[in-house]
């Protein structure tokens, strides 16, 4: 498997700095071109599953073959689908085959170790049922458990149980109603003193803290300058927004430098008025790639042309600098040359929710205006808790070295997991430095494959496909964590390696 790789590859492409003086560190990543006999494979594998879909919807057509599928009535075939022709056909010829490799049960913490509800399909992943029995002590190489606050024993448990008796589990109201805890308010003045900003706003949930206030923010007459790689929640709350979008390469700064000249030279379509505002948005850690922003470059070009810069932190924040603070703390920059600073408590905070920080103005202004802080119930009492106890952690206020030492832990256990996976032979995608691992496996039939197996060793693994990802860069995606020990990278790594062989024995099953 991995001499079939490296046989057939490019050299590797590092992703070089375009402005080094703005860096005080090397800049690299790594993104190896798909090796050109992968490429071709990985398409007739497409193919040959795409007839054989065919095939088999003429079958269900004449009923030759159950059709397990809800399909319209005769009298709404007028009506608009409710899904794409091929959108509905990718679902129930492809994803089908390998469903059972997402939507686990978890029945506990999903900490470095976790449990699992064992299930069994019986009609090829198109139901589940459960055994009764608990698959114990899976290694946990999925989920966004960056620092290790996953955990319900410790400080952090132990605070939460008492913000759950003083104040109980559910507020019942929004924020600008009766939902307004004092608990909420410390929050976010402790979220601001750790952002370094003026102000900051929190919300309950991290995906609509993008959706929702990128529409507060822009309108008609705005125009956005997107990564083409960033997240679903940047991309809704840009398209609510009803602002103009273009698409930028991911992290090309020649891409964004061109958008923005032709935005400021043309103005807007057919008046060419100039734009009211120019927003661009990126993120911290792109959580596909593992790679990083070019943070001081699009820092660089938004102070040149008077753009405004809108940073999605959501898996940055803690995971990266020396004080776990961001991406703009990893690159040493002042927080202020962003305008709007965003990020969520679900990763390293082992919460739920996200957060807004920035100057007061811009707080004062979201207050007033943006759906989610208007309509939606107040985050619950514990969880404030949770993110006010793991945030004092990592800053040291808590007296101890606890946060500086998974911080510490995380950089030692990314750098040590990707130099082994690259010493093993593997394309390995993202920066040095991030904690989100995607390891390269191309073909449809090794995305299925490589999760049950690597499962069967007692390792739970992401695996991601088409339409996540191009449909010829399909991948495992493994997430590092400051909890994990040596012995389990170790394991993990060694298991790896096995199940390639397993493959590589089985033909690709």
């Amino acid at each position: 498997f991995n001499d079939f790789f490296f046989s057939y590859g490019f050299p590797k492409n590092q992703n070089v700095t375009h402005n080094s003086s703005l860096y005080k560190k090397p800049f690299l990543e790594s993104f190896e071109e798909t090796p050109l006999l992968v490429a071709v494979l990985t398409y007739m594998g497409y193919g040959i599953l795409t007839i054989f879909g065919y095939l088999r919807d003429f079958l269900r057509h004449w009923n030759i073959e159950k059709c397990h599928v809800a399909r319209e009535r005769e009298e709404q075939k007028d009506f608009v689908p409710l899904y794409q022709d091929f959108e509905n056909f990718y679902t129930r010829n492809l994803y089908m085959r390998i469903r059972d490799n997402w939507n686990r049960p978890i029945c506990s913490v999903p900490g470095a170790k976790m449990d699992l509800v064992e299930r069994v399909s019986r009609d090829y992943n198109w139901t589940f049922e459960h055994t009764g029995k608990v698959v114990k002590d899976v290694i946990n190489m999925g989920s966004y458990n960056y620092l290790g606050f996953a955990e319900n024993t410790g400080t952090c448990a132990d605070a939460a149980i008492e913000a759950t008796q003083a104040y109980g589990v559910g507020v019942g109201s929004s924020r600008c109603e009766m939902g307004n805890l004092d608990i909420h308010e410390e929050m976010e003045q402790l979220v601001a003193r750790f952002l370094g900003v003026e102000s900051s706003m929190t919300f309950g949930m991290g995906f609509a803290t993008n959706s929702m206030n990128i529409p507060a923010l822009t309108g008609k007459g705005c125009l956005i300058l997107s990564d083409e790689l960033n997240h679903a929640s940047l991309v809704l709350g840009a398209r609510l927004s009803g602002s103009t979008i273009r698409v930028f390469k991911h992290n090309n700064m020649q891409s964004l430098e061109k958008l923005l000249r032709d935005a400021i030279v043309h103005g807007q379509p057919r008046t060419h008025r100039p734009w009211k505002k120019i927003l661009i948005v990126v993120e911290g850690i792109y959580s596909m790639e593992g790679s990083i922003v070019r943070l001081p470059e699009v820092i660089a070009l938004k102070k040149r042309y008077k753009a405004y810069l809108y940073l999605d932190e959501a898996h940055s924040i803690g995971a990266l600098g020396p004080n776990g603070r961001g991406v703009v703390d990893y690159f040493g920059l002042d927080p202020k040359d962003v305008d709007i600073m965003m990020g969520t408590f679900t990763k390293s905070f082992g919460a739920a929710g996200g957060y807004i920080g920035g100057k007061k103005e811009l707080i004062d202004y979201l207050r007033r205006h943006s759906h989610s802080a208007l309509y939606a119930t107040s985050m619950s009492p514990p969880v404030a808790q949770q993110i006010i106890t793991s945030m004092k952690i990592i800053m040291g206020e808590d007296g101890t070295t606890l946060g500086a030492d998974r911080l510490r832990q995380l950089s030692e256990n990314t750098t040590y997991f990707r130099r082994k996976l690259r010493e093993m032979g593997f394309i390995i995608y993202g920066n040095d430095d991030s904690p989100v691992v995607p390891m390269m496996l191309y073909m449809p039939a090794k995305i299925g494959a490589f999760g049950r197996e690597m499962l069967k060793r007692n390792i739970g693994t992401v695996v991601v496909g088409f339409p996540a990802t191009p449909i010829i860069e399909s991948r495992a995606r493994f997430c590092v964590s400051a909890a994990h020990t040596r012995e389990m990278l170790d394991t993990v790594t060694l298991t790896i390696s096995q199940t390639v062989e397993s493959e590589k024995r089985s033909g690709g099953r």
